[in-house]
């Protein structure tokens, strides 16, 4: 499986087929019960983005003042020196270097995990006073995995207040448990409650309550299925985001395969289904429940674009604007992963990826 892994040593979100069941010989899945939008073939055939857009995997996103921060998954091309990169954007669309979350893995994942290459598929969100980043290290093709956690005051690197300080570990799986403790993601819901999703490919999406003042999980809170993909084989189901708007909640999720060692043959796709409860049960536009393998696709390759997912839903609590980043193969490239941003219209109470409005900014 090295060959696997050599063209970046962070997956993330792309736990890739090639991980669990080896890549000499890859057979792509039928759909299941997916869905797919009008909308699916969103425009991208010409990139909207400038500056530091690349190598991107995993993106999350979050606000502060007037500025826009993205973090991601540790990829070896991009040289950073640190462990999760952070990009700082004004308008979403002109991206530069803002630093990252360490210097160094932090020696508990190392312990837990002694195969980590680096961390994956952060998320950043505000709540307690504090900003919580959650992260996932992990080792190829296994489910030693954990989900840790890093707080900070604000996310402007100019702050003396600045300082990233790891928390340690949230959740952990094992091999042969029926998740994999990767990919979270964070609901700070209206009443305070806070929720994380997470999971990757194994038997799907699994949802747990946080402590708002410890950021660890609340005593006593009971695992919830969200979604999986029965029927599909190996399950490909991952990079979760959860949002509430209006009176629903979406769950987005990443389907399908990234990170072939071919990456023609990656199909990668991102889907949505919605509930009114944060714990579901979710369904798609023509009413398949996501626990029985349903969602509706909106966004898929197009073009030179291969393979769109590992994406981040991001609803902004005071401005109201809903935007979607995640990350795409440029196959005129090589497959270079570069970041996406798209506003997310809503369209019937469903969502709909469209051209960023620069005259929102």
């Amino acid at each position: 499986m090295s060959h696997c892994l050599g063209r970046w040593t962070g997956i993330g979100h792309t736990l890739a087929l090639c991980l669990l069941v080896g890549c000499q010989s890859v057979v792509l899945p039928a759909p299941g019960n997916l869905s797919f939008a009008s909308s699916a073939a969103v425009e991208m055939t010409t990139y909207p983005l400038s500056g530091d857009t690349r190598p991107v995997l995993d993106p999350g996103i979050l606000r502060q003042g007037s500025t826009y921060y993205v973090f991601s998954t540790d990829v070896a091309a991009s040289a950073t020196g640190g462990v999760l990169t952070i990009r700082c954007s004004q308008d979403e669309a002109n991206w530069t270097p803002c630093g990252s979350v360490f210097h160094h893995i932090p020696e508990w994942v190392r312990t837990k995990v002694p195969d980590v290459v680096g961390l994956w598929a952060p998320d950043i969100s505000y709540f307690g006073g504090q900003y919580h980043l959650y992260y996932a290290g992990s080792s190829a093709g296994s489910q030693r995995s954990v989900i840790g956690l890093a707080t900070n005051a604000t996310l402007d690197p100019g702050d003396p207040a600045y300082k990233w300080i790891d928390r340690g570990e949230v959740i952990e799986s094992s091999p042969g448990d029926d998740f994999n403790a990767i990919d979270p993601n964070i609901l700070v819901d209206v009443d305070g409650s806070v929720r994380i999703t997470y999971g990757s490919y194994w038997s799907g999406i699994k949802q747990m309550q946080i402590d708002p003042q410890t950021g660890k999980l609340l005593a006593n809170s009971s695992r919830v299925n969200l979604a999986t993909r029965p029927g599909v084989p190996n399950n490909p189901i991952e990079g979760a985001s959860l949002v509430r708007h209006g009176n629903y909640y979406y769950l987005f999720v990443s389907v399908d395969y990234c990170c072939n060692a071919d990456n023609v043959t990656d199909n990668y796709k991102e889907a949505v289904g919605r509930s009114t409860s944060p714990q579901g049960p979710f369904v798609d536009t023509s009413g398949t429940p996501m626990m029985k393998g349903g969602g509706t696709v909106i966004l898929e390759a197009q073009g030179k674009w291969n393979a769109p997912g590992g994406g981040t839903a991001y609803v902004d609590a005071a401005s109201g604007e809903s935007t979607i980043v995640f990350h795409a193969l440029n196959m005129t490239e090589g497959g270079e992963q570069y970041l996406w941003v798209k506003q997310l219209a809503w369209q019937n109470d469903w969502p709909v990826p469209e051209s960023l409005d620069q005259s929102r900014r």
